[in-house]
Parts: structure tokens; C-alpha cells; sequence
């Protein structure tokens, strides 16, 4: 540990944070207007209102959130639908087990949350990562066992993984119930809808399996520069420094400043097993509609690892997808701060959340409650 501290400690110097907050104000003074920077990370976001850093910004660069938070965009119907599967398999008098993450667990729809069910006596566990929905799958082999798997690029290398190793070991009481998404395709969506993004802070986790390249054709299509940034505060300050002055030339690419971990090429066994396993389809992102081409599903080829394949139950039509007044939707599309919500701190809170970006350990709404709205 101490040389990893000895890695990070630069990243993490008050003095240097002071020198390049003033680099920024320096920069800054040469925009010609706003300029605004979106981030697509629940980790980013952690970093930059646990630091405080929007307060250190200077008036005319605003750094906003997009949907950087898989299991926020998970849409209602997903969630609904593997709850009519566990229901369907008890009536059928089948034992079935449901693996989840923690933050997933409790995401509210008009149906009830993942926990709700467990409290009817279904057995639903939360893991740490899906190898324990494989181990409980190989201890069970009487058990159907399903991991309800949501998250962008840095989740589905693990389940692709897995989804190798169980495919060679004929382990066939092992499923998953897909809604992981792809980052990059996801913002592009956004462009296309015409949301102002002058610069993107790149997910630092997601660019180690898509590499700098993942990224590029954004630049390519749509002249907006870009930086692949770590997660410690300074990390992000010099993220922006360097924006600043692509922006400012009219500069379009993509720059690698979490260089201690992101590769050009990304990580290229990941992204051939995810080739492998998924294929892309168009996709729902809960609270922004269906975005084409951003979503992954199992190949044909691979369809028994697939829950959806052995039940056929569909959610009711026209769910909704947040609570009335919720602004998740416009957090995730960086058109609102979680203070502009009348539901913030009010009637919702992380102990009872209205909408998803209050449960998720990533959503926006939960970091600026946790840390008491610094910026």
C-alpha cells in the first residue's frame, strides 16, 4: 500500500491543487464566453463534490454530470421484468436465486425494489462482483442462479469473463439478466439531441477496457475535445486545464491524463470477450428514453445464459419511469443540479429516495447529499 500511496500522493497535494486551481483562472480568462465541460462518471463526480472542486472553478467553466451512473439509467421495466421471472419460478415450483449490487438492490419502481422482494421471502443476495454469483451457482447446482447485471463497459468485462468460464465449464445453472451499456455511444446520443457539451471528462474505469481510442471518434464526428482523467482531485483539476486549451484552440482529440492506468489500445482481452458474448441493440436508458446501438445483449449463440430466454414475461405497458417532480432525468442529462429538485433533502434522501440517482452509490443526487453540496 505505501507504494501505491507514494503513486497517488501528487494527485492528491493540497499545494499543487492550490497552483492548478490558479492555472485554471488563468486559462479561463482567455474563453470567449462559458465553456462546459461534462463528466460521465458516478467516481468523477464523487471526487469533484467531496473536494469541492465546482467552488474553485472560476464563473465561466461549469463542469456538470452526465449519465455516468449505470444502475440510474437501469430502466424500470428491466427491473420489473426479473421480478415477474422470480415470481413466475416460484409458481412453476422452480428454486431461483438473484444476485445484485448493493446500490441496485434498493432502486425504487411502482412495483417495488429488488429488497421488497426479498422481504416477501425470495431469495435475493447482494454481491461484490459477479465471480460470487458464480461461486453461489456452483455450490447450488440445484439453484438457478441469475446476476442482474446493469453497468457501462468496466462491469461488462467482468460478466463477459465469466460468461467465458462458464461456458467452458458447462456450469448451466448459471444466468444473467443483461442491461449493461455503452458509455461512449451513450453521449454521443446526448450530442445528437443537441445538449450543450463543449468538452467531456472520459471515465477513467471505462477507459481502461475501451482505451483513449474508445473515445476518439466523439472528437473525430463532433470537434469536442476530451480528456481521459483519473479519480484524485488532481487528477481532474489538470483534466480541466487541459480542455481549457484544446477549447480555446479549437484543438478536437483526446488526451490521456490517467496515463498510469489507460492505455491507447484499452484492454484488449476484455473487448474481444465482450465482442464475443453481447452484440450491441438498441437500448433504454432509464428517465432519457431509448438511445440506438448503446445497449448489449446475449448472442444468439450464447442465449441459454440469458434468464429472459427460459421466461417469457412482460413488464405492464407505460410505467413510469420516475415519481412526479423527480428530476433524475435532467440531473443525468447535466440540465440540473440535484438542488434544483424539490424532492432534495426533503422528502428524498438517501434512507428514503424518491428516484434512482438518490439509491445509486453513483448517482449525483446521493454524492451531494453525502457531502453536503460542496461546490
Amino acid at each position: 500500500m505505501e507504494g501505491a500511496e507514494s503513486v497517488v500522493a501528487p494527485y492528491r497535494d493540497r499545494g499543487i491543487a492550490g497552483k492548478l486551481v490558479e492555472r485554471i483562472r488563468e486559462e479561463a480568462k482567455g474563453l470567449d464566453g462559458e465553456i462546459r465541460i461534462m463528466h460521465v462518471c458516478g467516481t468523477h463526480e464523487d471526487t469533484i463534490t467531496r473536494s469541492g472542486i465546482r467552488s474553485l472553478l472560476p464563473e465561466n467553466v461549469r463542469v456538470v454530470s452526465g449519465p455516468g451512473c449505470p444502475v440510474c439509467i437501469t430502466p424500470v421495466e428491466d427491473i420489473v421484468t426479473m421480478e415477474l421471472i422470480m415470481r413466475k419460478a416460484r409458481e412453476e415450483g422452480e428454486e431461483m436465486t438473484v444476485t445484485t449490487f448493493g446500490d441496485m438492490y434498493r432502486i425504487p419502481t411502482p412495483m417495488g425494489s429488488f429488497a421488497d422482494m426479498k422481504g416477501e421471502g425470495y431469495d435475493v443476495r447482494i454481491v461484490y462482483s459477479i465471480f460470487d454469483t458464480y461461486r453461489i451457482a456452483k455450490e447450488n447446482p440445484d439453484r438457478t442462479v441469475v446476476h442482474f447485471s446493469p453497468g457501462f463497459e468496466t462491469t461488462t468485462a467482468p460478466t463477459a469473463g465469466m460468461l467465458n468460464v462458464v461456458a467452458s465449464e458447462g456450469l448451466e445453472n448459471f444466468k444473467i439478466y443483461s442491461v449493461h451499456r455503452l458509455t461512449p455511444q451513450g453521449v454521443e446520443v446526448l450530442i445528437k439531441q443537441k445538449s450543450r457539451i463543449d468538452a467531456l471528462i472520459d471515465a477513467g474505469h471505462v477507459s481502461t477496457i475501451i482505451g483513449v481510442k474508445g473515445w476518439e471518434f466523439l472528437s473525430e464526428r463532433y470537434g469536442i475535445p476530451q480528456a481521459v482523467a483519473g479519480f484524485e482531485p488532481n487528477d481532474v483539476l489538470l483534466a480541466i486545464i487541459l480542455l481549457i486549451r484544446m477549447y480555446k484552440r479549437g484543438e478536437a482529440g483526446v488526451v490521456n491524463e490517467y496515463k498510469r492506468a489507460v492505455r491507447y489500445e484499452g484492454n484488449v482481452r476484455a473487448q474481444e470477450l465482450i465482442n464475443r458474448y453481447f452484440r450491441v441493440t438498441d437500448a433504454k436508458w432509464r428517465a432519457l428514453g431509448v438511445f440506438p446501438k448503446t445497449g448489449l445483449e446475449v448472442r444468439e449463440e450464447f442465449k441459454d445464459f440469458e434468464i429472459r430466454n427460459s421466461y417469457h414475461v412482460e413488464a405492464p405497458k407505460n410505467l413510469p419511469d420516475l415519481e412526479k417532480g423527480c428530476l433524475c432525468g435532467a440531473v443525468l442529462r447535466g440540465l440540473a443540479m440535484p438542488t434544483d429538485c424539490p424532492h432534495f433533502g426533503k422528502t428524498c434522501t438517501p434512507r428514503h429516495p424518491v428516484g434512482p440517482c438518490m439509491v445509486a452509490y453513483e448517482g449525483t443526487c446521493q454524492i451531494f447529499y453525502k457531502y453536503g453540496v460542496l461546490f
